[in-house]
């Protein structure tokens, strides 16, 4: 099963809170595990401009403003950003299937900061992370659909839209989804 660079969208029956209603951008997989961003959750008490000045990275006025988001529960305290593939830190960037690259070096904020850098971003604190054969387990048990990627839906929609975007994508009306699973 080849998931890097799809789009992981929860089902309304997950269990967990943190990855209620999740639309997460697998960035490896592998038999070791998988990790991803979650692209649809911003963090409510951080700007980008706060995260800036607690690095000491200066912004010019051509600088960025970047929603700052719940990238998942795994080294929260560490920044990812997810990029158009324009952009590429000197060995350091992940090429993602799909045409996006993830950048976790301080060089992207700083190129943000001053209004350069990729033309699309989306900042992570954190990630999600699953070991060998979890999310495997978890596609089968029903708590994931996955989706193929849209570069409007993971930079331009709004975080409210992402995962009702995601499942429409998918020719899925939201509503019609129901937080129990069975089996036929």
């Amino acid at each position: 099963m080849e998931l890097v660079g799809k789009l992981l969208v929860a089902m309304p029956a997950m269990a967990d809170p943190r990855f209620e209603h999740a639309v997460i951008l697998l960035c490896a997989h592998s038999d070791e595990g998988a990790m991803g961003l979650i692209i649809n959750k911003p963090v409510q008490d951080l700007s980008f401009d706060g995260l800036l000045d607690h690095l000491s990275i200066p912004k010019s006025p051509a600088g960025r403003e970047i929603v700052v988001h719940f990238g998942g529960p795994v080294e929260r305290g560490r920044g990812f950003v997810l990029h158009s593939p324009d952009y590429r830190s000197s060995g350091t960037t992940l090429q993602i299937e799909g045409g996006y690259g993830m950048t976790a070096t301080l060089d992207v904020l700083e190129a943000l900061a001053q209004g350069t850098g990729p033309t699309r971003a989306l900042l992570a604190l954190g990630y999600s992370g699953w070991g060998p054969g979890q999310l495997e387990a978890e596609i089968a048990r029903n708590d994931w659909l996955t989706v193929d990627p849209d570069e409007t839906l993971i930079f331009a929609a709004r975080d409210a839209d992402k995962w009702a975007g995601a499942l429409r994508g998918l020719g899925i009306d939201p509503l019609t989804l129901s937080a129990t699973a069975g089996r036929a």
